[in-house]
């Protein structure tokens, strides 16, 4: 495979599926809670449904994990899907929700793409190059400078929606920061990428809501790790922090370490 036209494949898979979740956004549909209580609908399983048949035409012998249905094993490439990133918001007429797409070679993601359909915002991204909507209006998604952990803009997970440990962990990182909101799933990275806030905390995320999101931030000259500093892969325990940069990534590792 040549992976320099993996984000062109991933950007052609979103022109595909962005009019799907906008002809289901803000109509009456049928929301079904999956086992864990978080919700699914006609969108989520028609987009996922629509990118695996678009791969498997493209890419019989890459593999495809996404939400919605069963793992198909590859060797070496394997493409990670969330067709619909915050489902909550999407069944509650928030704009605010995403698709998630990447690819992984081995355990690795090499491109990464996070698709804003209702607001047409996109961000696209390899770990070396992040670039901010395609076509004539692209232009480089680059970071915040703060180094500061006092002078961070936080989005984090709402603590009363994490355990308790996990709870104390980010209220810890709270108090430390200068300005805090709810997380606003798929888009905080997407903001945090192009510098409009420095640090994102989150918990309990599967691998199709993190793993996307590597490329696109280390792409734009952040960092993606879990609470611990670690790199990121399929097996990691769903506690990730971005941050704009690796100064501020390690302060934001010891405060929640340390709490």
């Amino acid at each position: 495979m040549n992976e320099k036209q993996a984000l062109v494949f991933a950007q052609h898979l979103a022109d595909i599926t962005r009019p799907i979740a906008l002809r289901y956004f803000r109509t009456v549909q049928e929301v079904t809670l999956k086992a864990d209580k978080s919700p699914v609908t006609a969108a989520d399983r028609k987009i996922e449904s629509v990118l695996r048949r678009l791969i498997h035409e493209q890419y019989p012998n890459h593999g495809v994990i996404g939400e919605e249905y069963e793992r198909t094993p590859a060797k070496t490439y394997r493409w990670i899907l969330d067709p619909i990133d915050g489902t909550k918001s999407f069944v509650m007429g928030n704009p605010l929700f995403g698709t998630l797409i990447g690819l992984l070679r081995e355990d690795g993601p090499v491109a990464g793409l996070i698709d804003l359909p209702a607001l047409g915002e996109r961000w696209t991204g390899d770990g070396r190059y992040t670039a901010f909507n395609d076509g004539a209006n692209a232009r480089a998604a680059l970071v915040s400078n703060c180094n500061s952990i006092g002078q961070a803009r936080l989005y984090a997970t709402p603590p009363g929606s994490a355990h308790t440990d996990e709870r104390c962990r980010i209220h810890a990182l709270i108090e430390q920061v200068s300005i805090t909101m709810p997380v606003c799933d798929c888009y905080a990275y997407g903001l945090l990428a192009s510098g409009h806030c420095d640090l994102v905390v989150e918990t309990g995320l599967e691998p199709y809501d993190y793993l996307p999101l590597v490329p696109v931030i280390e792409g734009a000259g952040g960092c993606l790790t879990d609470w611990k500093g670690n790199p990121l892969g399929l097996n990691s325990n769903g506690r990730v922090v971005a941050a704009g940069s690796r100064p501020l990534l390690d302060a934001a590792v010891r405060v929640l370490g340390s709490s």
